[in-house]
């Protein structure tokens, strides 16, 4: 049974996905007009160029539609709006990790999620341990490289 349950993400998350599904709607033409030369080329069965463009085609069609429906379920949340002292979607939080060496991850979508960026999906393993906490409390998360364990120093709503 299809699910229809909101899927929460920050506006620019959104736009993310806004540009996304409209860069491949404009490949759709392209992606047409490649298949008809390649049709063009006579023999279907061994004609490589016609299979790349009806596989690239395939592709594109499940990412629109994919996109189509996050766009569609999209509960755009704004931070700024939020407040409290309990980790939601869209708080900043500051972590102390075992040696007291800070780190701050910002609770966001699935779509915006980059680590590298301090953007942790609330369904990565940190992301759902982190769901529901408070300041000071602790933190233990296992992850692929062992059990990690943080401390909530601070959760901003920024």
């Amino acid at each position: 049974m299809a699910t229809v349950d909101k899927l929460p993400m920050l506006a620019e998350g959104y736009e993310k996905l806004s540009r996304e599904l409209k860069l491949l709607k404009e490949e759709r033409p392209l992606i047409v007009e490649a298949i008809e030369e390649a049709r063009a080329h006579g023999d279907l069965s061994e004609n490589a160029e016609y299979h790349a463009a009806k596989e690239r085609q395939g592709q594109v069609e499940a990412t629109i539609a994919d996109l189509e429906g996050k766009l569609s379920r999209a509960q755009i949340i704004d931070p700024t709006t939020l407040s409290g002292n309990k980790v939601v979607f869209g708080a900043t939080v500051t972590l102390l990790d075992e040696d007291d060496k800070p780190v701050k991850y910002q609770i966001v979508g699935e779509a915006e999620a980059d680590a590298r960026k301090g953007k942790i999906s609330y369904s990565s393993p940190l992301g759902r341990a982190l769901i529901g906490r408070l300041l000071d409390d602790e933190v233990e998360v296992s992850v692929p490289s062992g059990d990690k364990f943080y401390v909530v120093s601070k959760i901003e709503f920024i």
